[in-house]
């Protein structure tokens, strides 16, 4: 069955995006660590709840051993550090540093820049409308 041009369209983009990922051409080109970056953004989504070795893993799909390299990385790096879990001494929670929150912070405004170059031209209707149908899209591809 022959599949409707927009969903051909949006494979081939996608197809793109992932290129572009797995390249790290973004990370590259910010200068930043890009596995280190990958464990700072999970930390970073986790918001105030406390995330572990074992959260990262299952953030970033990798396996136990995996996540505890990065993770070691990234405090080796000095933009995470470990801190026992108050509720819990057996674990061991996962929490950026001032330096790690620096990192981000510089990091969100490349990534910006690059988008904000990304749609050059376009009226803010149309960013807007990009904005939602891509959340909306990302969004069902959970389901």
């Amino acid at each position: 069955m022959d599949k409707p041009d927009a969903v051909v369209a949006v494979e081939a983009a996608m197809i793109a995006l992932r290129r572009r990922q797995t390249r790290r051409t973004v990370a590259v080109q910010s200068g930043g660590p890009d596995p280190v970056q990958e464990v700072l953004d999970a930390l970073e989504a986790a918001g105030p709840d406390p995330i572990g070795v074992n959260g990262v893993a299952t953030a970033l799909d990798v396996d136990q051993p995996r996540a505890s390299k990065l993770v070691a990385a990234a405090v080796s790096a000095g933009l995470v550090r470990r801190e026992a879990d108050q509720a819990d001494g057996r674990r061991t929670n996962l929490v950026l540093t001032a330096d790690g929150r620096q990192q981000l912070e510089w990091v969100h405004r490349y990534r910006q820049e690059r988008f904000a170059a990304a749609m050059d031209g376009w009226t803010d209707a149309e960013q807007q409308t990009f904005a939602d149908l891509l959340t909306r899209f990302v969004t069902a591809l959970d389901r």
